[in-house]
């Protein structure tokens, strides 16, 4: 018969803490009436922790592909439960006192997370960097790239049903596996609780897994990733109008700040800067068209729309009127050269013009050549 609930523990030479993990789990299970199992996700241990899962009645699930997410994903996989609780095997985390997670989940909550702040941090259970800096910067990035109302985005333990961790399409293999499901859950519009959790004392005499700065980046990477609006589309739009507005200026005459003038050669550095931005937009559009084609984002109304407002078209014709009009500039600067015989151009409102023209080919080809791609990658849709 189906178990209501799997806790399910990642496993990589646990021997030391294995033993109190489970037997935890197994006396919450015997004191609450919960039909449960454990599941133990072997990452191919040498220090003979199958042995003592076994011994335990534990379940062990061995996976060989190495990665805690690799581990957490074989070892939910194989979960025979309605619901699943995730934690970590070096009892830092209090099997034994699960009813919040499970109480949740009874509720009708698809992910259930852990707050270790609010439950509280035991002396020497949580690195000063990672208590101070790491877990606090990326959840509050977190919050803002998703609006996810979540104090603490990498509490390892977490519940949430066998058919909301199927919706959330897991792929991550990593320790980014944890920042992967909180925002999928969200993505996918799931129901997200927090409860808080005591955080003790690594009970392992080894150094753990995780490595601050390479995990860290990992998180941060997924997240930018995950977000193309703050990757791209922000910077884009801020450097695109803000050069696009500097330029309209310094092409209609020089500025003067004090004893500083902003000519022509500062009018080169402010259209590349709306290059640079127009590039960024570009990129998330493409980025947004991929992720979704791919399934690695949800669908939404607004995509389907967007297809309607930007098809090829309309961006072969923008971007050849674009061009046309850099080429009239570019004539116009060619005939005001010719009146002064082919010299040297010392007359800044000619290299106004010449800048004006070679940044508004540019963008008319940047254009057309978005508007293939973009359509080459929605051939799907």
């Amino acid at each position: 018969m189906r178990p209501e609930l799997s806790v399910v523990m990642p496993c990589l030479n646990e021997a030391e803490t294995l033993e109190t993990c489970i037997r935890k789990a197994q006396s919450f299970f015997e004191r609450e009436g919960v039909d449960g199992e454990v599941v133990i996700a072997d990452n191919g241990s040498t220090d003979g922790s199958q042995e003592i899962a076994s011994r335990l009645n534990a379940r062990v699930v061995p996976v060989g592909e190495k990665g805690y997410g690799n581990a957490l994903m074989g070892g939910i996989s194989a979960a025979h439960g309605t619901y699943v609780i995730m934690g970590d095997a070096d009892d830092s985390y209090d099997f034994n006192n699960l009813m919040p997670y499970l109480n949740k989940l009874r509720e009708g909550y698809d992910l259930v997370m852990g707050n270790r702040f609010k439950g509280g941090i035991k002396k020497g259970a949580m690195p000063f960097l990672h208590k101070y800096l790491g877990n606090p910067v990326l959840s509050f990035i977190g919050r803002l790239f998703f609006k996810i109302k979540i104090g603490d985005f990498h509490c390892g333990l977490r519940g949430f049903s066998k058919s909301a961790y199927e919706k959330m399409e897991m792929r991550t293999t990593g320790m980014e596996f944890a920042s992967e499901m909180v925002v999928k859950a969200s993505l996918k519009r799931l129901k997200i609780a927090e409860v808080p959790t005591i955080l003790s004392p690594d009970g392992r005499s080894r150094p753990p897994h995780l490595n601050t700065w390479r995990d860290g980046w990992r998180h941060l990477r997924f997240l930018l990733l995950y977000s193309p609006k703050w990757l791209f589309l922000i910077p884009g739009m801020l450097l695109f109008f803000v050069g696009l507005l500097l330029s309209a200026f310094l092409l209609i005459k020089p500025i003067t700040l004090g004893s500083v003038t902003f000519d022509v050669h500062t009018l080169l550095f402010t259209a590349l800067g709306m290059l640079v931005g127009f590039q960024f937009i570009v990129f998330y559009g493409l980025t947004k068209v991929y992720t979704i084609e791919n399934g690695l984002l949800p669908k939404s109304k607004k995509y389907d729309r967007l297809f309607q407002f930007i098809n090829l078209e309309k961006g072969l014709v923008a971007g050849v009127l674009l061009m046309i009009g850099g080429i009239s500039l570019a004539i116009i600067a060619y005939f005001n050269w010719q009146e002064i015989n082919f010299g040297d151009i010392n007359n800044s409102n000619t290299l106004r013009m010449v800048i004006a023209s070679a940044t508004t080919i540019l963008l008319g080809v940047q254009i057309v050549l978005f508007s293939l791609f973009f359509s080459v990658l929605g051939m799907k849709k």
